[in-house]
């Protein structure tokens, strides 16, 4: 009589998708490179270390990697028992960051940590907590949104966009947006609620442009305005609201096709496009780079939306499918919106680029979202 013999038990993490992770690391090399490569002369022209953001970026990397490890090894289905209360912490530390955030560019969204050199955002984890209420939410109702339930994740969304309004912060309003039409639309909201919906957001910007035009006060501030009005017209005050984006356009003009090689760029290393660490990175990798650079990173973005949307269609449930959906339209927008303001066929706002831009907080954010969505993809066979 033959003893059976027991299967081995085998982690969720062995089917995991690691090219996600493998893509995410190689997309922040190419960011800490970029990094130094934007900052490096005009840190040595002032008698700085040149490597000082770089070695910046480093840290937020590898503090980034480690949080998209935890996030892939925890089961993400605990994440929907914790959602609720995620969504109202981060709601709180936006609230605070209104009386006891620093102020940059005239918004007040950082907490600045004593003692450190950089500053938290808590709007970027607010893009975590939204996708995973939201997809929690909306898991719950099986795929058939009512207008009553569409009119509760309404609300779930316009709490942060207030908040991050009265920063403000208009590009990242922007981002939240995105998310809530893409996880909506895929769990089920109905097609002409969606357009009375995107009617209604009509309007309302167009009463916001407008608002001191039709007697109320301003609601849009001087700088704002400025910069789409440049959007609209490349030809407005060049020597400010359109300068950045016409600076933009000839450092990635001046990549041609195989760009002038590293630390090489004219404009970058004149320091002439301003943010080039943060918002406009991607012109560091047009200019030095050039076309065969740029289409390498816009191939590498394509796999990680690719796989992310693959994964999404795979999940074991609903909530795993709509989290991954909502990461999914966040990455997308960034990307789409980032590189499209530095080429003008987008206005201009502070949305970083995922995994290139300075900044830890976003960062370590769209680390956390990769490791959610290797999460996801781990425990796709899981009833």
């Amino acid at each position: 009589m033959s003893i059976p013999i027991r299967k081995e038990l085998r982690s969720p993490l062995r089917y995991a998708d690691y090219s996600l992770a493998v893509v995410a690391v190689l997309l922040s090399a190419i960011g800490v490179a970029l990094n130094y490569s934007a900052t490096w002369r005009v840190l040595e022209f002032n008698g700085q270390d040149p490597a000082t953001y770089a070695k910046r970026q480093i840290l937020f990397v590898l503090i980034g990697i480690l949080v998209m490890a935890g996030a892939a090894f925890l089961d993400y289905r605990l994440y929907r028992d914790f959602a609720n209360q995620a969504y109202l912490l981060v709601m709180l530390a936006l609230v605070g960051v209104l009386f006891f955030g620093v102020e940059r560019n005239g918004a007040r969204a950082w907490y600045e940590v004593p003692g450190l050199t950089f500053q938290i955002q808590p709007a970027e984890f607010a893009k975590v907590a939204v996708v995973v209420a939201l997809a929690a939410f909306v898991a719950n109702q099986d795929g058939h949104l009512r207008l009553v339930t569409l009119s509760n994740a309404y609300l779930m969304l316009a709490v942060p966009l207030g908040l991050i309004y009265l920063q403000p912060d208009l590009g990242t309003m922007l981002v939240f947006v995105a998310i809530g039409m893409g996880v909506l639309l895929v769990a089920g909201a109905q097609i002409k609620h969606i357009v009375v919906t995107t009617a209604i957001g009509l309007l309302v910007v167009v009463g916001v442009f407008n608002s001191d035009d039709l007697g109320g006060p301003a609601l849009l501030r001087q700088t704002q305005e400025q910069r789409l009005t440049a959007f609209l017209d490349p030809a407005f005050d060049l020597q400010g609201a359109s300068y950045n984006i016409n600076q933009s356009q000839i450092a990635i003009g001046a990549g041609g096709i195989n760009g002038q090689g590293w630390l090489k760029g004219t404009q970058t290393n004149l320091n002439l496009v301003p943010e080039q660490e943060t918002d406009f990175i991607f012109t560091a990798l047009g200019e030095e780079f050039g076309f065969v650079g740029v289409t390498v990173l816009l191939l590498l973005y394509a796999f990680l939306l690719a796989r992310m949307w693959f994964i999404s269609r795979a999940s074991s449930d609903l909530f795993g499918a709509f989290a991954c959906v909502g990461a999914l339209c966040m990455f997308t927008f960034q990307i789409f919106q980032n590189v499209g303001m530095t080429m003008g066929i987008m206005p201009i706002t502070g949305i970083p680029l995922p995994f290139l831009s300075h900044g830890g907080s976003s960062t370590v954010v769209a680390f956390g979202l990769v490791g959610l969505v290797v999460n996801v993809s781990a425990r796709r066979h899981l009833a």
